[in-house]
């Protein structure tokens, strides 16, 4: 974690700063005044690092400073095991938890996920936000991770995976930071789609991007497919994959 570079801006950075960080790597400045999640699904965020000028408070470190809201582990009643809910009302855009667990090679997310399909669940979350054929890190949060480990799968989610750099600008390395896709009221479960597939206009599965599915950074397929889905949604797909 030792970037190579880092902004000027001083007190802190705004979309209107050529320089800040996010802008200088070529995205888009990611976050509104009050630190919620303005792009769009699918675009890197670039946060500010240990090397700018700009103080702790500045608008563009979000996911590095931790989660900020209130969140319980609870026994559901669906058959879905544990799972996490809210403990107060949530802003669409909110940062709600970085998804977190020990980092392993794609080989080694190939064992486990063989033995992970007999007990009929898995962890594993690909880190292929890097735009190639290839990604050479997997997250598996199986027995490390952080409250995110008992967050459920949704087909109607209401929280969004993004990738997000800091400190570490390792285009394979990035955190996993799950933000509120719409307003989350209290006492209400959190979840996020394990596949995030895109959908056709009739709202089918498009096979060449269910083979790619993974491209927006979502938790590996092959581990998915003979799953059956509890969540219970009106457009639910009965099955994970």
């Amino acid at each position: 974690e030792d970037p190579p570079f880092g902004c000027d801006c001083k007190p802190m950075c705004s979309r209107f700063k050529k320089k800040c960080c996010s802008i200088a790597t070529g995205s888009a400045f990611a976050y509104d005044n009050n630190g919620r999640v303005k792009v769009p699904h699918g675009t890197p965020i670039y946060e500010c690092n240990k090397r700018c000028k700009c103080g702790v408070e500045c608008v563009n470190r979000v996911v590095q400073k931790g989660r900020m809201v209130k969140l319980c582990i609870f026994r559901t009643s669906t058959g879905c095991g544990w799972g996490v809910k809210a403990l107060e009302t949530i802003p669409k855009g909110t940062f709600v938890s970085e998804y977190v667990g020990e980092v392993i090679t794609f080989d080694e997310a190939e064992r486990r996920g063989k033995k992970y399909d007999k007990e009929g669940q898995t962890y594993l979350f690909d880190l292929d936000f890097n735009d190639t054929n290839a990604y050479p890190f997997t997250v598996d949060a199986a027995i490390y991770g952080n409250v995110s480990h008992f967050v459920n799968h949704s087909c109607h989610p209401n929280m969004t995976v993004y990738a997000v750099w800091a400190d570490c600008l390792d285009p394979n390395l990035p955190k996993l930071a799950l933000f509120a896709n719409r307003e989350i009221k209290q006492g209400e479960e959190i979840s996020f789609d394990y596949l995030n597939q895109s959908k056709t206009k009739k709202g089918q599965t498009n096979k060449e991007e269910t083979n790619n599915i993974n491209k927006n950074g979502v938790k590996t397929s092959s581990s998915y497919s003979n799953m059956v889905c509890k969540c219970g949604s009106k457009n639910c797909r009965k099955f994970y994959l």
